[in-house]
């Protein structure tokens, strides 16, 4: 047994990210040949938050390459710039929220059979696992649980030859299976652990206080985590679309789907 807890900090590190980031890469390569796009954005970043928290869709894909913290609500932005300038001076950290928005997904991705195969429970482990994520949302999950049923269920509509829902409390999936919808899920991120004013911590030899080790401290990783779930979101997706449309090929695929697609119009 190690007595170097440096072992397990360098493991642990997010830096192990990048390989997630790369394959969901591939798998936003596969979801765009069916016109599938994935986008994310902060919402919250410390007690400073984008006002409104949701966003349409041409906002957050128009968010220029460049932008310092991927927010939509300028003004919030720049607040929140002034708040990591303020925590570094502090020696401090900052957590907050990131939206991963999935536009253009067929109906019926997922299962209601079982539960490893409800897409939500899928979608909310991919997530979980990236590091400092605490809690997970889907759609308008947290506020919906302090509201009654008739302002949370999202009403159906028939229009265009089309299903549709009339708001999209749901986030897009319900009953553990996409609705067509956009896919919203909302990742919460504590503040990172290491802080350049260390808290106090033990010696797991001597057993006596001592501050907590330094190395090297980022003030916060949220939009880098909103990238990084934009990459598990890809890959759980793109294995959704692999399980119902399967085949040996790209066309086969393609195939299969538009087939899907026909027969839904059937109905």
């Amino acid at each position: 047994a190690t007595r170097d807890l440096r072992d397990i900090l360098e493991r642990a590190s997010a830096r192990e990210t990048a390989a997630r980031v790369a394959a969901g890469a591939v798998a936003k390569q596969l979801l765009s040949e069916f016109g599938i796009e994935i986008k994310s954005h902060v919402i919250k970043l410390g007690h400073v938050q984008a006002v409104p928290l949701s966003r349409e869709w041409t906002d957050i894909a128009g968010l220029p390459v460049d932008s310092p913290l991927n927010c939509v609500d300028e003004v919030a932005q720049e607040e929140m710039i002034r708040l990591i300038d303020e925590t570094r001076e502090a020696g401090d950290t900052l957590g907050g929220i990131f939206e991963v928005v999935v536009r253009g997904l067929p109906v019926g991705l997922g299962s209601h059979t079982s539960w490893e195969d409800k897409l939500d429970g899928r979608i909310a482990r991919a997530v979980m696992s990236i590091h400092a994520i605490k809690a997970v949302e889907i759609g308008a999950g947290v506020g919906n649980a302090g509201k009654p049923g008739s302002e949370v269920h999202d009403e159906i509509a028939f229009d265009g030859g089309n299903f549709r829902r009339l708001t999209n409390n749901a986030g897009g999936l319900e009953g553990g299976i996409t609705n067509g919808e956009e896919l919203r899920v909302r990742g919460y991120m504590k503040p990172i652990s290491t802080l350049k004013k260390p808290l106090r911590s033990v010696d797991i030899d001597t057993k006596e206080e001592q501050a907590a080790a330094f190395e090297r401290s980022d003030v916060t990783a949220v939009p880098a985590a909103g990238v990084i779930g934009e990459a598990m979101l890809a890959i759980v997706l793109a294995n959704s679309m692999r399980e119902k449309f399967g085949g040996d090929s790209l066309d086969e695929m393609r195939r299969n789907y538009d087939s899907y697609l026909d027969a839904i119009k059937a109905y």
